[in-house]
Parts: C-alpha cells; sequence; structure tokens
C-alpha cells in the first residue's frame, strides 16, 4: 500500500494523471539532475516576456513600415496578450497528454517560428506571428508553476522567484537591446525582432535532454485521486479561485499597457527614442528585484495582504507620475512601477501555488488565471491606444488604469487570506 508521500511524487502535476513505472522512474533520473532542470527553467523564463518587451522600443518604425494607426498599432503588442488567453486554454490538456518537458520543449520551438514570422515583410505576417508568439508563451506560461509545484515542492516560493526574476531580466535585456541592435546588425527593427529567436533555440536546446530524460511519462491512462478518495477541485467554481485569477489579470493588464505604450508616452512628451528605451529597459531591471524579493516574503507570511497594499500602491503612484511629470520624473517613475510590476507579477504567480492544496489544483488555477487573466489584460494595449487616438493625450488612458489599480488592491486583499482553493 502506499503512503501519502508516496502518493504525491506519483501524481503528475501537469496532467492530473497517474504515470505508469516508467514515467514514475523518468522522473526520479530528471529529479537526479537538478541543475540540469534549473537551467532549463531559468533558460525557458527568459524566453516569457522578450519577444514582447522587444516590441515596444520599434513600435513607432514598425508602425511607419505598414502605415498603422495609433489603435492598430496596440494590436501588435495586443494580439500576443490575447493569444495568452487563447493558449492557456489548451495547455492543460496538451500537458496532459504530451507532458510538461515536451510541451515546454514544443512551445520554445514554436516561440522561435513566431519570432521570425512577425519580421515577414506583411502585416499579416506580423500579426500571425504574434499568434504565435503569444500561443507559445502561453504554454510556458501555464506550465512553469504546476512544473515547480511538482518538482519543488518544498521550495515553490524560492523556485517562483528564481523563474519570474528570470523572466523579467529577459525583458530588462530585450527592451534595452532592441534599438542598439537595430543599429548593429544594420538591418532595421527586422533584424532586430528576429534576433530574438536564437534565444529560443537556444532554451529549446536546454530542454531537449529533459524531453528524452521524461518521455517514460507520456500515455497517462489513470486519473490521479487526491489521498483520501476525495474528488479532484472544480477550481471555476472556487471564489478564491477567481480572486486569484482577477488579481493577475488586472496587474497583468497594467503591465502589458506599460509594455506596449510607455515608450511611446516619453517620446510624445519630446524624449528621443533611444533616451525612452533606454528608461523601459530601467524599468524591466527593476521588475526584476521586485519579482524575486516578493514572491519570498510572500512564502514567510500566512497572509499576503500587506504585500498586496504595497504593489498597487507603487503601480498607481508610478501611473499618476507618467500623467503629472512624464519627462521630468521618467526615472522615478520607472524606479516605482519597477518594483509594484515586478512584485505584483511575482505575487500573483506565488498566489497561484499558495492558494493550491496541491500540485494538480495548482495546475488547473494556473490554467484558469493565465486564460482568464490573459484575456482581460489583451484588452488593455489595445483600450489604451483607443482613448490616445481619441483624446490626443494619454491623461485619459492612465485615469483607467489608476481605477484598475484600485480593482487590483481589491480583489488582491480577497486573494491574500490564508486559505486553499
Amino acid at each position: 500500500m502506499r503512503t501519502e508521500e508516496e502518493n504525491r511524487v506519483l501524481v503528475d502535476a501537469e496532467a492530473g494523471a497517474r504515470p505508469s513505472a516508467e514515467g514514475v522512474a523518468a522522473r526520479r533520473a530528471l529529479l537526479a539532475h537538478p541543475v540540469l532542470l534549473l537551467v532549463g527553467i531559468v533558460l525557458a523564463s527568459l524566453n516569457m516576456r522578450a519577444a514582447l518587451a522587444s516590441v515596444a522600443p520599434l513600435v513607432g518604425e514598425i508602425s511607419a513600415a505598414f502605415g498603422l494607426s495609433s489603435t492598430a498599432s496596440s494590436l501588435v503588442t495586443s494580439v500576443p496578450v490575447l493569444f495568452l488567453g487563447v493558449g492557456a486554454l489548451v495547455a492543460p490538456w496538451l500537458g496532459r497528454r504530451f507532458g510538461a518537458e515536451r510541451v515546454l520543449f514544443a512551445a520554445l520551438l514554436l516561440l522561435g517560428a513566431g519570432i521570425l514570422a512577425r519580421v515577414l515583410p506583411s502585416v499579416y505576417a506580423l500579426y500571425g506571428g504574434g499568434i504565435l508568439v503569444g500561443t507559445a508563451i502561453a504554454l510556458l506560461n501555464v506550465l512553469m508553476p504546476g512544473l515547480i509545484k511538482r518538482d519543488f515542492p518544498d521550495r515553490a516560493a524560492s523556485m517562483t522567484s528564481v523563474y519570474t526574476g528570470a523572466m523579467i531580466a529577459g525583458a530588462t535585456v530585450a527592451a534595452a537591446a532592441a534599438v542598439p541592435l537595430e543599429k548593429a546588425l544594420g538591418g532595421g527593427w527586422e533584424a532586430s525582432l528576429g534576433f530574438w529567436s536564437l534565444l529560443a533555440a537556444v532554451a529549446a536546446l536546454a530542454w531537449l535532454p529533459q524531453v528524452l530524460i521524461a518521455r517514460g511519462r507520456t500515455g497517462h491512462e489513470a486519473r490521479a485521486v487526491p489521498v483520501g478518495g476525495a474528488r479532484p477541485v472544480n477550481v471555476w467554481r472556487s471564489a478564491l479561485a477567481w480572486q486569484v485569477t482577477l488579481f493577475m489579470g488586472l496587474q497583468s493588464l497594467w503591465s502589458y499597457v506599460l509594455i506596449a505604450w510607455m515608450p511611446t508616452i516619453f517620446t510624445d512628451h519630446g524624449m528621443s527614442r533611444s533616451t525612452a528605451g533606454v528608461i523601459f529597459a530601467f524599468n524591466n531591471l527593476i521588475q526584476v528585484a521586485g519579482a524575486f524579493v516578493v514572491p519570498l516574503l510572500a512564502g514567510r507570511m500566512r497572509s499576503q495582504r500587506p504585500l498586496i497594499v504595497l504593489v498597487t500602491t507603487l503601480v498607481a503612484a508610478g501611473y499618476a507620475g507618467l500623467m503629472v511629470a512624464p519627462v521630468e520624473g521618467a526615472w522615478l517613475w520607472s524606479a516605482v512601477l519597477g518594483v509594484g510590476q515586478g512584485g505584483a507579477v511575482g505575487l500573483a504567480l506565488t498566489l497561484i501555488v499558495l492558494r493550491s492544496g496541491d500540485a494538480v489544483t495548482a495546475a488547473g488555477l494556473s490554467g484558469m488565471a493565465q486564460t482568464v487573466g490573459y484575456l482581460l489584460a489583451a484588452a488593455g494595449p489595445l483600450a489604451a491606444g483607443a482613448l490616445h487616438q481619441a483624446t490626443g493625450s494619454w491623461t485619459l488612458p492612465i485615469c483607467v488604469v489608476l481605477g484598475v489599480c484600485a480593482a487590483a488592491a481589491g480583489v488582491g486583499l480577497l486573494a491574500a487570506r490564508d486559505r486553499t482553493v
């Protein structure tokens, strides 16, 4: 008769299924090489925002190349974010069918293909590549928390810090390098965007050994049953799950508005494009600190309510600064927003783990939070662009985001209570 610990180990987090004996052996072999697994997680995480952040400093040139309006330009970032939500719908099923390692490997290949498609001389390829990029990143986003909950159950908060920090570090480098790469490669914005397909290829190579090690974990037949015979949790019927999901969505919305429009806000107020790109990269760099520290603090607290208040207040203050003195205080607002943004995304991902009673629930809650959350977030860049085009000013879009901050604080305080789904 299996012990409770054995039952916990044998449940496949991303699949919610009991693997074969070969699958159990494969997992043990994988965990026998934790450095290999950690390297794979870090390299995959570096790709989870780089392909999005590399676009923002180049939006002006992309728009000019295709003759796009402000609203149409916003679709360059909104389309991938929309498919972050759509892709999250299929990620749990793919994990069940093929296993996390295979899906993550395939997602990195798909990401590289999507990045290259965006640089083809066609507006349809630009948006079509965005669909591939968003879908690929969705698979990475959804499966990573379940994989961490499964393979690092006693270090979930610290591992969340590692992968969220790497995710934002990738965005920082991509944002900072966008304009310099454009000049260095001498190929315009296309060469700058296409460069990041190399990062996806390197990460895919790092995951290939894990695919080979874990290949015995496919072909699950028996659905997992929690210890004690309890029925699996239906996260879609849980009020707490919806609170976590809404916090995820609202913090994603304010982040993707900045990813899409922060450099443009600065250049519209007279700042040079290169300086705006550097300040945008600085914003991403500062996010690493928040994304690394906040999950560690959250893991040591029974209730994360003080952290909810902290991150939402910082983001609201930074947005207010962009409205009042965007150029004069650009570095300050960028820093304040960075700490708040990084802390918020780290906290949102940590809440998925902390509010889940087991790895199967964590995978289900991750899929739900990122499906609904990113579908909600996709409206942010598009709505901000449309409001800017209608009013000729960034004041109204920023006021709307300040309302989003207030709503995020409200649902976040509920999601941060010490209880599980």
